[in-house]
C-alpha cells in the first residue's frame, strides 16, 4: 500500500525573455561582428543536441543576422558522440529539435571526420569538425547550465561545446579520459586559447533558461571574455534552475527519462546524486535511497543514458533502450554504471512494493517519498503525507487539495503524472 498523496506548487522565478531573434540580434549587434567577418566569409554555426528551449529560433536568428552583413552561414552538429556517433545520426537529432536546412535557411554539413588543432598539454591531440574548421569563422552557441557530471566554474556551455561538442566522437572521447584525472576548468584553460585563434572563433551566444524552461537571459561573448564570463553566467544559471524542496527521501518515483531531459536522463543536480550512481555523497542533496523510472521519453530515441542511477525500472523501459546507442555514449563519457540495467518489474506495484522493501523498517506507507514527471518540470510534483509534514513551515509551496490515495488499476499500474488531476 502506498502512502496517500498531496500535489505540491513550487514558485520560481520566472524571469524570460519575450522576443527570442530580436535578443539574439541585439546581443550579436553589439558585438560588431561586421569588423571582423567579411562579406562573402563563410561562418559554421553550432548545433548541439540538448533539447534547448528555443534552440531552432536562436539558430535562425544567428543564421539570419549573419546573412544580413554579407556572410555566408551553415550549421554544424557540435554534440561529441550523440546521435549514435554518425554524421546522419545527427542530422536526425537536429531535426528532431526543429532544424533542418528549411527551417534555418542554410545548409547543415555534418561529418565525423576531425582535424588536429594542436596537442593539447596533457598529451593528446585536440580535435575540431573539419567543416568548421574549413570555415573562415565560427559562431559558438550553447545553453549554460550545471552539468550533471562536471562541478566547477566552467560546467556545460560554450567551452565545452567549443572543445568536447565540435571535438566530434574521437575529441570527446579523450577529454572525457582526461576529466578522470583533471578538472575541466583545468584542461580548458591549457588549451581553448589555441582552439579560439587557430580556429578563427567570432563570438558566442550563450543560453540561460529558468526553472520552466524558458529562455531568461541570452549573452553575447567576444572569445576572449569565454573564461570570464561564462562563469558568471552558470551562477545566474544555477540561480534558476529547478529543485525538489526536501534533503531527505526514502524514494523518488520518476514518470520518464531521456537525453531530452538531461545529458543524464535524470539530471544528477536534482536527484543528488553528481558524484555516485547511486547514492548521495557528503555535502550533497537531497539524500535519495531509491530512485524508480517507470519510462523513456520518445525523443531520446532508445538513448537511456543515466539509467544506472536509478535501482528500480519499468520493464517497458528496458524494452525500448537502444543498447548500442545508450552504450556508445555512456563509454564516450567515461560512465559505464550509467548505462547498467536497474532491477525491472512488468507493472508499478510490483516495482514499488520491490523498492519499498530495501527500505529498512520504514514500511512502504509510511515512506518520504516524491513523485515527478521527470527532472526538468518540478513546478508542481506529487509528496507523500509523510514526506509533506517535512515540508509544512517551508516557503515558495503551495499545497494543493487534500491528500488521496491514488490507487493502481486492474494491471497494477498507477497513471501517468500529468492524468493524476484530470
Amino acid at each position: 500500500m502506498l502512502p496517500r498523496f498531496c500535489r505540491v506548487r513550487q514558485s520560481f522565478d520566472d524571469r524570460h525573455i519575450g522576443d527570442i531573434s530580436g535578443a539574439v540580434i541585439n546581443q550579436l549587434a553589439s558585438l560588431e561582428l561586421d569588423q571582423v567577418i567579411g562579406e562573402g566569409d563563410s561562418v559554421a554555426v553550432t548545433a548541439g543536441s540538448r533539447g534547448i528551449a528555443d534552440i531552432a529560433t536562436i539558430t535562425r536568428a544567428t543564421v539570419g543576422f549573419l546573412q544580413q552583413i554579407g556572410a555566408k552561414p551553415f550549421v554544424v552538429p557540435a554534440m561529441g558522440s550523440h546521435g549514435g556517433g554518425t554524421a546522419g545520426g545527427q542530422v536526425k537529432v537536429l531535426a528532431s529539435l526543429g532544424m533542418t536546412p528549411e527551417s534555418l535557411g542554410c545548409e547543415i554539413r555534418s561529418s565525423m571526420e576531425t582535424v588536429t588543432v594542436c596537442e593539447h598539454p596533457l598529451g593528446f591531440p585536440v580535435h575540431f569538425d573539419r567543416h568548421a574548421w574549413e570555415a573562415d569563422h565560427v559562431v559558438v552557441i550553447n545553453r549554460i547550465k550545471a552539468h550533471t557530471g562536471i562541478s566547477g566554474p566552467l560546467e556545460s556551455g560554450l567551452i565545452k561545446m567549443l572543445l568536447v561538442g565540435l571535438g566530434k566522437h574521437e575529441g570527446a572521447k579523450l577529454y572525457h579520459r582526461a576529466m578522470e584525472d583533471h578538472s575541466f576548468q583545468e584542461i580548458a584553460e591549457m588549451s581553448v586559447d589555441q582552439v579560439i585563434r587557430k580556429c578563427r572563433i567570432a563570438c558566442g551566444l550563450g543560453i540561460v533558461e529558468n526553472a520552466f524552461e524558458k529562455t531568461a537571459v541570452i549573452r553575447g561573448l567576444a572569445p576572449h571574455d569565454f573564461l570570464t564570463g561564462e562563469p558568471k553566467l552558470l551562477e545566474l544559471a544555477k540561480s534558476l534552475m529547478p529543485r525538489l524542496p526536501m534533503d531527505d527521501l526514502d524514494m523518488l518515483l520518476v514518470d520518464q527519462m531521456g537525453k531530452n531531459i538531461s545529458g543524464t536522463g535524470m539530471d544528477t543536480n536534482i536527484v543528488g546524486r553528481k558524484f555516485n550512481d547511486n547514492a548521495a555523497m557528503p555535502g550533497e542533496t537531497p539524500r535519495i535511497k531509491r530512485i524508480c523510472v517507470r519510462d523513456l521519453t520518445e525523443a531520446t530515441g532508445g538513448n537511456a543514458t543515466g539509467i544506472g542511477i536509478a535501482e528500480f525500472c519499468r520493464s517497458q523501459l528496458v524494452e525500448k533502450i537502444d543498447h548500442r546507442i545508450t552504450a556508445i555514449n555512456c563509454i564516450t563519457a567515461l560512465h559505464p554504471t550509467g548505462a547498467m540495467i536497474p532491477i525491472h518489474f512488468p507493472t508499478d506495484r510490483e516495482m514499488l512494493e520491490a523498492a519499498g522493501s530495501t527500505l529498512g523498517l520504514v514500511p512502504l506507507d509510511k515512506c518520504q517519498m516524491a513523485w515527478i514527471q521527470n527532472t526538468l518540470h518540478l513546478n508542481e510534483f506529487e509528496c507523500s503525507e509523510p514526506a509533506a509534514e517535512m515540508l509544512a513551515n517551508h516557503s515558495g509551496l503551495e499545497f494543493i487539495g487534500d491528500p488521496r490515495q491514488i490507487p493502481f488499476d486492474g494491471l497494477g499500474n498507477l497513471p501517468w503524472f500529468p492524468n493524476l488531476w484530470s
